[in-house]
């Protein structure tokens, strides 16, 4: 097809995909206020009961604005197969068909790794955080969190963990595209797992826990993405 053509097929493939987040947008706009509990009962559950320690709203618009932004992305990662088959529909037609096997798998794990990682986020992840945090100040002193703060450090922590559940596809992706090989990658790997800290040192809180629980599942994606290379069939030498 001509540019203009390619344009304007990027432009309703983007149009349907903004529908598709408003439509699920305002179904869950009226359950806003529900989903926000759920998120933040990790916290809730370790919070000591009583008056004096409780969610906050310190933001004269946060009881509103908060609600409207987890809804908003609640509405992007519900609708996020749908984003994923519209942006496939527009780079489908100039794959090969080998290169179509290849993409679809690919889709689809990782559309489900992210969910993994959203999840393990949850119920893993928020109670060792919270937890941890909510235990190490002096005694004494009152925990009332914020709840904009609240939701600011979960979605931090769920598109964290989402990203990084994505490194078995980009490992993958390096050795099949023949940037780098498998046994190169396995002769570096102290220098990887030295990188999986760093990255949860930038992307966690500042404690050896957080960081530790971003890190080790990483370098343990990064060797599930070397055992997948294990699969991918050596190219003919013609």
């Amino acid at each position: 097809m001509p540019l203009v053509e390619h344009l304007k097929e990027l432009r309703d493939r983007l149009l349907r995909s903004i529908i598709a987040i408003a439509v699920i947008f305002v179904g869950l706009y009226f359950f806003s206020g529900e989903m926000y509990m759920i998120l933040v009962e990790p916290l809730r559950a370790i919070l000591p009961q009583d008056e004096n320690s409780a969610l906050i709203a310190t933001g004269v618009a946060s009881p509103f604005l908060v609600p409207l932004k987890l809804a908003l992305v609640m509405s992007v990662l519900v609708a996020m197969p749908y984003l994923l088959h519209q942006l496939w529909g527009f780079i489908a037609p100039a794959l090969y068909q080998r290169e179509k096997l290849l993409a679809v798998p690919l889709f689809i794990s990782s559309v489900l790794l992210f969910y993994a990682g959203v999840v393990f986020v949850y119920f893993v992840v928020l109670p060792l955080i919270f937890g941890f945090f909510t235990h190490a100040g002096p005694s004494g002193i009152q925990i009332m969190p914020d709840i904009s703060n609240v939701l600011d450090f979960c979605l931090k922590m769920f598109f964290s963990f989402g990203i990084a559940f994505e490194i078995p596809i980009a490992t993958f992706l390096f050795i099949r595209t023949g940037l780098v090989s498998s046994k190169k990658l396995a002769s570096i790997r102290p220098y990887i797992f030295l990188g999986c800290f760093v990255v949860g040192m930038l992307l966690t809180p500042p404690d050896i826990i957080s960081q530790s629980i971003l890190a080790i599942p990483m370098y343990a994606l990064f060797e599930l993405g070397l055992l997948m290379s294990r699969f991918i069939p050596k190219k003919s030498t013609d």
